[in-house]
């Protein structure tokens, strides 16, 4: 590509070099016909400095272009954060040109696909099922077309009307994925060389993702507290942290609760300190089966817990307590033979809050739960 702008340069300068020169000679000379001559000549130059100039442009938008590829290829494999890689494939993915959406559909251990997507709603990457060929081949690549029928009004040109998807290598014989674009364009459709150059993204970033997901496992494995299997202590408030810088820097919401046994240290003394292990192991399974997938669920300490809830408020994080509340109170704990109950602290982020003061309201709101009889939550923004 630099060869190529180097001699087109090197062209355009000769022409201007030539066409300066025929302007003097037509200066000097007086004769019509040769004037007419000489004339030609420059308009012909004149033409030729127009299509050298049209070849350069170009060719100076596709060696951006080039760079732009190269640089996005360099950055997907010099990074081990899983987010990150995801984020840069679907937007190395959605600068092909005529794609309007990227997706990256990654199989998964435990039969649910891991999903990443770039100009698609969650509904919609949700309801993309992209797979191979019925006989269990693998094919270089799966092209989609869809027709709507006329009830189906296209005026904001929202609907998908293609796509292009291709396989993701992995370290097995078996795909790791699939990296799909698509287009909002009536007609549009994808060639050879969208093909390829999907083809190349894919197989840059295939081994880059399998890379960055192996390193989040290693991780989440030691971000686990071993005997609830919910994120531990450190885990929560890097998170914490993270997801307060984000909801402040894009003005979005934040819920917090911070919960606890009541009366646990009766438990213990009851039943030993092994049976009240088993009652908190117990606890954190109906946690789990109550709260969302979005919501991070953590073991602060002892039988204190906390649940972060991202995009969430006030009145999501009270609504989560009663669910918990509900789940862990409705039957007797097995370990213990009774019920057990909680008493939770509930804040929304405030503008001024960072981490710390975020989890302290949650935390004072908490103790003002036990004080004002147990089994209840109190919102930090309250009285």
């Amino acid at each position: 590509m630099t060869t190529l702008l180097i001699a087109i340069s090197a062209a355009l300068a000769v022409c201007v070099v030539v066409l300066l020169v025929l302007l003097v000679v037509l200066n000097r000379r007086s004769s019509r016909a040769a004037q007419d001559s000489v004339a030609d000549v420059v308009r012909a130059l004149e033409n030729r400095m127009d299509e050298l100039s049209h070849e350069l442009a170009g060719a100076v938008a596709r060696a951006e272009e080039e760079g732009r590829r190269s640089r996005f290829l360099g950055e997907i494999a010099g990074s081990i954060d899983l987010d990150e890689v995801l984020s840069r494939t679907l937007e190395a993915a959605g600068s092909l040109p005529g794609a309007d959406a990227a997706l990256v559909t990654l199989r998964s251990h435990d039969g649910k696909p891991i999903v990443a997507t770039l100009g698609l709603s969650a509904e919609e990457a949700e309801r993309q099922a992209i797979a191979g060929p019925p006989d269990g081949r693998q094919a270089r690549s799966i092209a989609i077309s869809y027709r709507y029928g006329t009830a189906e009004v296209d005026a904001n040109g929202e609907l998908i009307h293609g796509g292009l998807a291709v396989p993701m290598p992995g370290d097995s014989e078996e795909e790791l994925g699939y990296l799909t674009v698509f287009t909002r364009s009536h007609g549009r459709s994808f060639g050879e060389d969208d093909t390829s150059r999907l083809e190349e993204l894919a197989e840059r970033a295939g081994p880059a993702i399998e890379n960055a997901r192996r390193f989040r496992e290693a991780r989440q494995l030691a971000d686990l507290d071993a005997l609830t299997g919910l994120h531990n202590r450190r885990y929560f408030h890097e998170t914490l942290a993270r997801e307060v810088a984000r909801a402040q820097r894009y003005n979005r919401r934040l819920g917090l609760i911070v919960f606890d046994l009541d009366d646990f240290k009766d438990v213990n003394d009851r039943i030993g300190h092994l049976a009240g292990d088993a009652v908190l192991a117990e606890l954190a399974e109906r946690v789990r089966d109550v709260v969302r997938s979005a919501d991070i669920a953590c073991r602060v300490g002892g039988d204190e817990f906390a649940v972060i809830l991202p995009e969430s408020s006030l009145e999501d994080g009270d609504q989560l307590y009663r669910r918990i509340q509900n789940a862990v109170a409705s039957r007797p704990v097995e370990s213990s033979g009774n019920k057990i109950y909680l008493s939770a602290g509930v804040a929304e982020l405030r503008p001024d809050d960072d981490a710390v003061s975020f989890f302290q309201r949650a935390d004072e709101a908490l103790y003002r739960a036990k004080e004002a009889g147990k089994a209840r939550a109190v919102g930090a923004n309250s009285g």
